[in-house]
């Protein structure tokens, strides 16, 4: 028999969650994404909270369209 542990939040992330995910990762940096999920009570996995952070809070994150120099550059690298 599986012991039942604290129900893992799953669906959309709401702007709290993302303000305090935020808070919690400019305390202990875009590492130790377990500890993080635990110690912040998101309620959410150490990979849930990373891919959130990669995908849609990353301060360095680009959206948009490649630029021409990007698109040329990303050929070059791969060839």
């Amino acid at each position: 028999m599986k012991m039942m542990q604290d129900e893992t939040r799953k669906g959309p992330w709401t702007e709290q969650e993302d303000i305090l995910l935020i808070n919690f990762v400019n305390l202990f940096g875009d590492r130790r994404w377990d500890f993080i999920a635990k110690v912040s009570g998101l309620n959410r996995t150490g990979k849930s909270c990373r891919l959130r952070w990669v995908n849609y809070l990353h301060p360095g994150l680009k959206r948009g369209k490649m630029t021409p120099q990007e698109e040329r550059l990303v050929l070059e690298l791969h060839a």
